[in-house]
């Protein structure tokens, strides 16, 4: 049974589109999903840094919320090549994508960093959307739920009760990521949306923990994404090469909105 009153849905178009890409993409899955209540469902894309700007002046706060791929851990400082939360807050985005799989394992970000990261998001007053996810070794090795338990248990180690009602949660299995990426079935997926709520309810009590977003991201698809919405556990769908065609994201959006809402 679902807990939380309205589906996450959303997409990270990685290092793919430019500004004019995103621009035409954002007006029309904001056209394409105009008849959806939005109390009903959070819709946020996160594109590429140059088209921040022209994806805040595209879509309102209350159609399709804007995200940000990365932020740095400090506030300022001699960072070359970092983007700080106040050059964030200056465009308006509202969400912080933080610990996604590639930059964890392709760039080597450590659970450490990712609660750096987290730490500034809130302290700006972002929603943190941090995202966790087991490698397939790790996986064969029978260890994915203490793997998910330490990314969470380091990354959100120093967010107090207060601030954990600003966090949202993204599982990615880092085997079902990408071109090459095999899906993980909707009751494996299931399960470990299972131990991740488990995990948050012991960092910040029932009532709290029980309320943050834990949405389902890796090679979600037109053919899975209704199996997943279907389980208990999954809030929403973090979608990628799936969503970026904004035809195709509305048919998904449409097919699993009524799914979710039959858990409750």
């Amino acid at each position: 049974m679902a807990r939380l009153d309205k589906i996450y849905l959303g997409t990270n178009t990685k290092m793919y589109k430019t500004i004019s890409d995103t621009v035409a993409f954002l007006s029309e899955l904001k056209e394409l999903t105009a008849d959806i209540d939005r109390t009903k469902m959070e819709l946020f894309v996160i594109p590429s840094f140059t088209a921040l700007e022209a994806a805040k002046r595209t879509v309102s706060d209350n159609s399709i919320k804007i995200g940000a791929q990365n932020m740095s851990w400090a506030e300022e400082g001699q960072f070359t090549g970092e983007i700080s939360p106040i050059m964030l807050k200056e465009i308006g985005i509202n969400i912080i994508e933080i610990g996604h799989s590639e930059r964890r394992h392709v760039l080597g970000e450590t659970d450490e960093e990712e609660k750096g990261k987290v730490l500034n998001a809130v302290k700006h007053d972002f929603t943190p959307l941090l995202c966790i996810g087991e490698t397939l070794k790790q996986k064969d090795y029978g260890i994915s739920d203490e793997i998910l338990s330490m990314q969470l248990k380091i990354g959100l180690s120093e967010i107090t009760k207060e601030q954990a009602k600003m966090l949202w949660v993204a599982y990615e299995p880092v085997w079902a990521i990408g071109v090459n990426g095999i899906p993980a079935d909707e009751g494996y997926a299931d399960e470990k949306h299972a131990v991740i709520k488990k995990t948050l309810i012991s960092l910040f009590g029932e009532e709290i923990g029980s309320d943050i977003p834990v949405l389902y991201g890796g090679s979600v698809n037109n053919e899975n994404a209704e199996c997943l919405i279907k389980k208990p556990n999954i809030d929403g769908l973090f979608i990628g090469r799936s969503a970026w065609n904004a035809d195709n994201f509305n048919k998904i959006i449409h097919a699993v909105i009524p799914l979710f809402f039959e858990k409750k």
